[in-house]
């Protein structure tokens, strides 16, 4: 695959990938033009002034780095359940807490949890207001990256708050790809965060750092979880590489959502004339989507290849098995790779797919 992809003059999904020699050249020079040192065990100038940079993004009092966005949900989930006797949390079918996380919340003993709502749709309201049993804390992706980057509606999502304020619930949000979320609904980070409890933030999926999160909440909300960090083996000695990887671009990718979405946009249209190929959702809601191929996930992969080998492009990363048989999908995260590629590449790739797809 590597080798394959390297010869790629055009590659469709995700940002251009950078050696890990560009990496910490870009670092090392971010470093000295800001004169950067490191930070002990979390306290030092950059990380606490990137934690009150995304702080104050999202309308929160504070804001805590952790080393991944798995220890970080499922202790912010545990302590809500804490504070109101162990309640179970309401997550959706496809929250990465559940199909990505190994059952850590359920064998180590962070909380119960219950399934709510239907797999292929996002949260209604009534999903959760008609739960019948009392909740400790919801936990709502924005956007849904398992059904292809879809948001619940404004409304539903506003009732969804009220609901929780109304009986006391703590709502968290798994905000992975929240930045990629704004230009969907129009609205800035903070306004989608209000209402929250606590938000969970990702430093390298949209934003291309090397990896870490952060945790918005309030003051006190905040320090409990820094503690929690600390006991479950997440204070390493220095958080600056993480912080510096994000923070030397931070910037520039959140300046680039509204371009990644329109980018987004214009791919839908042009996968419109080949409806061989079905798209989900079928008008973009972020810069991501699910294309869905009328071919089993073995002829996908020999497709790539056959495309990469043949025309050089390479046109997704992971595929799927789909529910009926002869049936993939593949998700598409829209970043500078397509924001790059010259409108008649773009059409030629999918023209190429779709005539791959139908013989």
């Amino acid at each position: 695959m590597s080798d394959l992809l390297d010869r790629c003059t055009t590659i469709l999904p995700g940002h251009r990938a950078r050696t890990p020699a560009d990496t910490f050249a870009a670092m090392a020079a971010w470093c000295e033009a800001n004169q950067v040192q490191h930070d002990v065990y979390g306290d030092g100038p950059l990380i606490r002034e990137f934690e009150q940079r995304i702080a104050r993004l999202l309308g929160f009092e504070a804001a805590v780095f952790c080393i991944s966005g798995t220890l970080t949900q499922v202790t912010a989930l545990r302590l809500a359940a804490l504070d109101r006797g162990m309640a179970p949390v309401a997550l959706h079918p496809t929250s990465h807490i559940i199909v990505h996380e190994r059952s850590n919340y359920q064998l180590l003993g962070h909380f119960d949890a219950l399934q709510v709502g239907d797999r292929h749709r996002p949260w209604a309201a009534a999903d959760i207001t008609t739960i019948p049993d009392r909740l400790s804390a919801v936990a709502l992706e924005i956007p849904m990256r398992e059904i292809g980057g879809q948001l619940s509606e404004w409304d539903e999502l506003e009732a969804i708050k009220a609901h929780c304020r109304r009986h006391g619930i703590h709502l968290h949000m798994d905000g992975a790809r929240l930045w990629e979320a704004q230009a969907g609904y129009g609205r800035g980070a903070a306004e989608i965060a209000s209402g929250f409890d606590s938000v969970y933030v990702s430093l390298y999926k949209g934003i291309g750092g090397l990896g870490g999160a952060m945790l918005a909440g309030s003051h006190a909300f905040v320090a409990r979880a820094a503690e929690w960090f600390k006991r479950q083996g997440g204070n390493v000695i220095h958080r600056s590489p993480y912080v510096v990887a994000a923070a030397m671009q931070f910037e520039q990718r959140l300046a680039a959502m509204p371009d990644y979405f329109r980018r987004t946009q214009f791919l839908v249209e042009v996968l419109r004339d080949y409806p061989v190929i079905r798209v989900n959702p079928a008008a973009p809601q972020a810069n991501m989507l699910h294309l869905h191929l009328p071919v089993s996930r073995e002829r996908a992969l020999a497709i790539r290849a056959e495309l990469a080998e043949r025309h050089g492009i390479w046109l997704f990363n992971r595929v799927n098995h789909a529910a009926l048989p002869e049936t993939c999908y593949f998700e598409l995260y829209v970043g500078d790779n397509l924001l790059d590629t010259p409108d008649a590449r773009v059409r030629e790739a999918v023209a190429l797919l779709a005539q791959a797809v139908a013989r």
